[in-house]
């Protein structure tokens, strides 16, 4: 594995020196992902002094960091966690990227596939123009895919008689908001939910959430399909857009970030996994390991921010037996393979999902995304694919040979003219830290406020009233954990941006539906 010189130079800045000499925090921050550093950026700006622990020995960013280098052809390609949008409603996100002049000069999406294989049936169809850019309004702008001869080709006898459901399901979506309304939806999942749906369009409204609900439907919550589906394209048309970094992750977005709150008087220290949170008198101690032993500090405030398995693990070691009846979305392990060729494939688009019978589940050229792929491929004439494995377990469980074999043999039946053009190839296992949507019960689900005085949560698991999803509510809920730690100190918060409301005719009908919900529970 070969070093980035830049990037430990970095490293080596943001490091607390380990000279002995005491740094007293305002505030501990348990995680340097992004919703470690969007409270300690907020934080740092209202000149408070945060200390974020990242149990990482190098990389900061969590899910969104970058990571070691591999050399394919004598080029060295740095490697992240997988390729990430950054879709239009990430609206705080991309406000304070903005505001520190940090926000990248991002990568239209143009085009996603849909690739479905059943039995010797192998279709491949545009889909992401005609959601994004259809002339019929929400709910029903999908209808514009029945539209495309690609598409209806993809759908077979079984699929027309099931269209109602498939409908109803849809219709059913509109009128809830998990969210915002408290309804977990317990017991039932989204297997319940498309049971007399047809294969084909199962498959697709399943490949469409697939990097966010990456599991069987049995074991997805239908609560956080419903507000998956919602929050991503089910009331807007433009909810669709989204775009990629230019760069991978921690290069363009979470070092900068790392660096401006050091500017600012924050600190970060690498290395160092928290073990537990003690309240002694009026103040939390954090104790964390290191290669060097066991540390520990003070503040008035903690904020955890680890995903929802380190989160509980946390919790548990601090406050014992209380922590099992909380609520905790399950958090799940993926893999990333990247195969490099030495030549070009048909004219297709960037992205796309695999749904049926493939191995792997969604995929991205990166040399038509990230600009040093990209240079590469316009020097060798060259191209590089990258495709991601979410299960089921039993198919993460096989050797790293069996799934590399297993993903090459599903993109070259997809893409025929690069067999024999291989030239490198590479496997990336991913920790349980990938969060499977699900709104607990109010009461057990964390939020930003927490049972104990003065430790707040924040993460893409914490519940909270607004619909955004990963790197958003990551951000969302880390602006919203400094604002409670404002509220503790009597500072001024800061100030959330909204999200865009649903198009007019799908909120009139999310209005009559709501309505007659309330109507139906007042007769009973």
């Amino acid at each position: 594995m070969l070093q980035d010189k830049d990037l430990e130079s970095k490293v080596s800045r943001l490091w607390i020196p380990n000279d002995g000499s005491r740094w007293n925090p305002d505030v501990i921050v348990i995680g340097g992902g992004v919703a470690g550093l969007s409270a300690a950026l907020h934080l740092a700006e209202r000149g408070l002094h945060p200390l974020i622990l990242e149990a990482d020995e190098q990389f900061i960013g969590g899910r969104l960091a970058g990571g070691e280098t591999v050399e394919v052809g004598g080029t060295s390609f740095r490697l992240e966690h997988g390729v990430h949008g950054i879709w239009s409603q990430y609206r705080n996100l991309q406000a304070m990227l903005a505001r520190h002049n940090l926000r990248p000069v991002f990568v239209p999406a143009r085009e996603e596939n849909w690739i479905h294989k059943d039995g010797s049936f192998l279709g491949m169809a545009p889909v992401g123009s005609a959601i994004r850019r259809s002339f019929i309004p929400p709910p029903f702008h999908y209808l514009q895919l029945f539209l495309r001869r690609k598409f209806l080709w993809m759908l077979d006898l079984r699929d027309w008689p099931s269209l109602f459901n498939v409908w109803s399901g849809l219709i059913m979506a509109v009128g809830i908001d998990p969210f915002a309304e408290n309804q977990p939806m317990e017991g039932i999942t989204l297997g319940d939910m498309t049971k007399k749906w047809s294969p084909a369009l199962k498959s697709f409204f399943l490949g469409l959430a697939r990097n966010g609900l990456s599991s069987h439907p049995d074991e997805v919550s239908i609560s956080g399909f419903i507000a998956f589906l919602r929050f991503y394209t089910l009331l807007r048309r433009d909810a669709w857009m989204f775009s990629y970094l230019p760069e991978e992750g921690g290069t363009s977005v979470c070092e900068p970030l790392a660096a401006r709150v050091n500017e600012l008087g924050g600190r970060i220290r690498f290395g160092s996994r928290a073990k537990r949170i003690v309240q002694e008198g009026d103040v939390w101690q954090v104790t964390w390991d290191t290669s060097q032993g066991e540390e520990s500090a003070c503040a008035t405030q903690v904020i955890l921010a680890v995903d929802p398995n380190n989160a509980k693990k946390i919790l548990t070691e601090s406050f014992g037996a209380e922590v099992d009846k909380l609520f905790f979305p399950r958090a799940l392990s993926n893999a990333v393979i990247r195969l490099w060729f030495d030549a070009q494939p048909r004219p297709t688009a960037e992205a796309g999902i695999f749904t049926g019978d493939f191995t792997v589940h969604n995929y991205f050229w990166l040399d038509r995304l990230y600009n040093p792929f990209r240079r590469w491929a316009r020097e060798m004439g060259g191209s590089a694919l990258e495709v991601h494995v979410y299960g089921p377990p039993e198919t993460l469980a096989q050797p790293d040979a069996a799934l590399i074999a297993q993903a090459i043999t599903d993109v070259q039946q997809a893409w025929p003219e690069l067999r024999g053009h291989r030239i490198g190839q590479h496997l990336q296992r991913n920790p349980e830290t990938h969060t499977l949507p699900a709104v607990g019960p109010k009461e057990k689900h964390l939020g930003i406020e927490t049972p104990w005085t003065n430790l707040f949560c924040a993460g893409d698991w914490v519940r909270h009233p607004a619909p955004a999803f990963f790197l958003e509510r990551a951000c969302l809920t880390g602006i919203e954990a400094a604002n409670a730690v404002f509220s503790a100190r009597g500072l001024q918060p800061w100030r959330l941006m909204e999200y865009l409301p649903a198009e007019p005719f799908v909120a009139w009908i999310e209005g009559l539906m709501r309505k007659g919900r309330k109507k139906r529970k007042s007769g009973r």
